[in-house]
């Protein structure tokens, strides 16, 4: 925890940047002090900071309703404030105390009306199920199974009418176990314990979040566990205000909520750039030898041992790694060659930076190799000067700050939000093997005479389907992620794509892109909608994995076809520019579309397609279901 007199001189830190208009040491300095110091007395005034630089930043906006059965009122500004720490412009409403059966039949509420991006079902197990929490020891078996049939029913049939109303995220949060049970010991020997049939309930949440696109769980009992049953609750403020949880405990539901709330707001990082020395082992190799360093289970190389497991479990999920570290390669290869007590080894990583460059440099180089934006980097390192430089000088990387305790790294790292997933896909699963391939690509590419000879080479093949039930998720994650070369930039959640592509007026197409090296997934994604004789493009985006490489040109040649094959004479797509989509500017103008007026956000593009000459490139062969087109 960061002492009273590091926030005090923090604070004027963050003061006398705003006062100079320096709004990224601002935000970094913020980001420093909630990481250190979060406390709900310290919320006021990351809230009220943030209000005099939140126009200068790059934030992301997301609205969040609440359905609850206690008090979420001193929560919200803890949430608002950890939400602007992780550069998220949360905005909150909150349904009536325990008003949320109500408010979910009710269709003219205002959690249906209001454009909402998540609703959050928080509800506690003594008011849904007050006798399993205060009455079962009155209960017999019979009982038992009835009230736990009748409450997975209700479940069901609240995410059932909610998902039929709304198209935001649904989280719901899994029912607490007592501390105390209300049998004592002999609870611990029956098969119909108290324990048990709310695990019951809380397995049905989760089997209910499985089978419904755009509903997650939150493990509020997971939470408590964490910090112990005995000492979450305070049972003052649940007799005065029907709070659950201690003041103490506010910080700790507003993270656990942010770890929901960042991957669902696109806050996600792709990629965790790592410190070496005294990050990922304990010692300086280059002063100590391969023999020097620790990284084993015992003190104190098990906190760093820790720390590369937490890493490798991210890569797991598909957050590739990387290096960043002031080493000498010839001293920091043996070790990951030879070292018995390392868990990473060099095969895990996909990009290194071992120099003595000035990390922000660094930085800058391993988010171009890897072709990403620096927002999609997750920093670690153990020397706060390094990270203040990156604060400073790479606004956009999101940096992990470290206390001085090393047992300590292992858990903020899993525990950063950015780093969460919700879902993971095959290509998530496999990214790590695909920007591997992406490096023999390159190597042609620079080996190669002409671009053409490289793209005939390349060998490409496009297959264009519908979006469908096994594909949606894959999109709806697309929409959030994809900046570089996205026309618009709007983003969609999986149930949003499956209302639209269940919309006879529009289409959802998913593109995979395959290649010589292999399969690259579904990397492309078009959404139009079509009015008599206009043709509307509302997305059209491609991973940062196939930008310049013609297939842009394919798909918007088998669109056109398709509007003819209709009778529709204009295509039409808004350009919206934005800090990263500059790859895709030209787009329009590249394929002879005509610009029109603009709205003050872009400019609307118009093609006539009776006229236009937009052909598939030689190079590719593109396959689609819908109608079969055959290319030259």
């Amino acid at each position: 925890m960061m002492r009273s007199k590091e926030q005090s001189e923090l604070r004027a830190e963050i003061g006398a940047a705003i006062e100079r208009k320096q709004y990224a040491a601002a935000q970094a300095g913020l980001e420093v002090l909630w990481s250190g110091a979060a406390s709900p007395v310290l919320a006021p005034y990351v809230t009220s900071s943030y209000g005099r630089i939140a126009p200068h930043l790059h934030l992301t906006p997301f609205r969040l309703a609440i359905l609850r059965s206690y008090a979420v009122e001193p929560l919200i500004p803890v949430l608002r404030a950890a939400a602007y720490a992780h550069r998220i412009d949360l905005k909150v409403t909150a349904g009536g105390y325990n008003s949320y059966v109500q408010e979910i039949l009710d269709t003219t509420n205002p959690v249906y009306r209001e454009p909402n991006n998540a609703i959050f079902l928080s509800l506690q197990a003594a008011d849904v199920v007050p006798e399993l929490w205060d009455g079962y020891a009155d209960l017999d078996s019979g009982d038992v199974n009835r009230i736990v049939a009748r409450t997975q029913d209700d479940f069901t049939s609240w995410v059932k009418t909610l998902r039929a109303s709304t198209a935001a995220h649904i989280v719901l949060q899994t029912l607490e176990i007592p501390a105390t049970s209300a049998c004592g010991e002999l609870d611990h020997q029956s098969p119909t314990s108290q324990a048990e049939a709310l695990f019951r309930i809380n397995q049905h949440i989760r089997s209910i979040a499985a089978a419904t696109p755009g509903v997650h769980v939150l493990d509020y009992g997971a939470l408590v566990a964490r910090y112990g049953r005995e000492n979450w609750h305070d049972p003052h403020k649940w007799a005065s205000i029907n709070m659950p949880f201690r003041a103490e405990r506010l910080t700790a539901v507003a993270e656990a909520w942010m770890r929901i709330v960042c991957p669902l707001a696109g806050r996600t990082a792709k990629v965790l750039v790592t410190d070496l020395d005294n990050t990922l082992w304990h010692g300086v190799v280059g002063e100590e030898g391969i023999d020097g360093i620790q990284a084993g289970k015992s003190h104190p190389g098990c906190a760093y041992r820790a720390v590369q497991r937490a890493l490798l479990d991210c890569s797991r999920r598909g957050v590739l790694l990387a290096i960043c570290s002031k080493n000498n390669r010839d001293d920091v290869l043996p070790v990951f060659d030879r070292h018995p007590d390392m868990v990473l080894r060099m095969e895990h990583f996909s990009a290194d930076r071992m120099n003595w460059n000035p990390k922000p440099d660094n930085l800058r180089e391993i988010a171009a190799e890897l072709n990403l934006g620096m927002d999609s980097l997750v920093f670690l390192d153990d020397n706060p000067a390094e990270r203040k430089r990156v604060r400073l000088e790479c606004p956009e990387v999101t940096v992990i700050e470290l206390p001085d305790d090393p047992m300590e790294y292992a858990r903020l790292v899993r525990d950063c939000p950015q780093l969460q997933r919700l879902s993971v896909s095959g290509e998530d699963r496999d990214r790590k093997n695909l920007y591997q391939v992406q490096r023999q690509r390159a190597e042609m590419e620079r080996q190669a005479q002409t671009v053409e000879d490289y793209y005939r080479q390349l060998a490409q093949e496009v297959e264009l389907q519908p979006a469908a039930s096994a594909t949606l998720s894959r999109v709806a994650q697309l929409t959030q992620k994809t900046n570089q070369f996205n026309l618009t930039t709007r983003r969609y959640s999986e149930q949003e794509i499956k209302l639209l592509a269940e919309d006879p007026a529009v289409d959802v197409y998913a593109a995979r892109v395959t290649d010589r090296f292999g399969d690259n997934g579904i990397t492309a994604v078009m959404i139009t909608r079509t009015s008599e004789a206009t043709c509307e493009i509302d997305t059209f985006l491609l991973s940062c994995r196939i930008i310049s490489r013609t297939v842009e040109t394919a798909l918007l040649a088998h669109l056109v076809e398709q509007c003819r094959a209709r009778g529709i004479r204009l295509l039409r797509g808004w350009f919206l520019p934005t800090a990263k989509n500059a790859p895709a500017a030209d787009f329009y103008r590249a394929h002879g579309f005509t610009p029109g007026d603009g709205n003050g956000s872009g400019v609307l593009w118009t093609l006539d397609v009776t006229s236009a000459s937009i052909q598939c490139p030689p190079w590719i062969q593109l396959r689609t279901a819908v109608p079969e087109v055959t290319h030259a």
